[in-house]
């Protein structure tokens, strides 16, 4: 299933407990800069067409939209906890940032320092989102989404 959606959108997923925001990088020859708990900063090469994903478990628009744009336009970093951190089970929302993120509901939020698995809900789990060109390809049917400004 292709979705088409502008660089100044954001695209929501939402499930049964749980809702995805998904927004483009937007901008060339962006750096993402992950931390880790290893006291280590990796750095990941972004594309234009590149998609920032969150998943937020109290269904909250406005945590997303701020999430997207924090990462997005003011290069904040992501910060990859260890599974026995004892913020992980304080974690509201979670992201993935690349070409593809598949959520998964079976997994701890925020101990995943591979960019292309996400926490999220039952109803979204198995999902996968690959970018194109022109906004995203899912690998199933999910007709409750909507597209607003971002």
């Amino acid at each position: 299933m292709d979705i088409d959606f502008n660089y100044d959108e954001i695209l929501f997923l939402e499930g049964e407990s749980g809702i995805v925001g998904v927004v483009k990088v937007a901008h060339d020859n962006k750096m993402l800069f992950i931390a880790t708990q290893d006291n280590e900063e990796i750095v990941q090469f972004l594309e234009k067409d590149d998609i920032i994903a969150v998943s937020n478990f109290k269904k909250d628009k406005r945590a997303i939209r701020s999430q997207a744009y924090l990462t997005r336009e003011e290069d904040s970093p992501i910060v990859i906890l260890n599974k026995d951190h004892p913020s992980v089970k304080r974690l509201a929302q979670v992201l993935s940032v690349g070409e593809k993120v598949k959520l998964n509901c079976n997994i701890i939020p925020g101990t995943h320092p591979e960019q292309d698995v996400l926490c999220s809900c039952d109803s979204l789990s198995g999902l996968s989102i690959v970018k194109t060109s022109t906004g995203v390809k899912l690998n199933r049917n999910h007709e409750n989404y909507t597209i607003e400004r971002f």
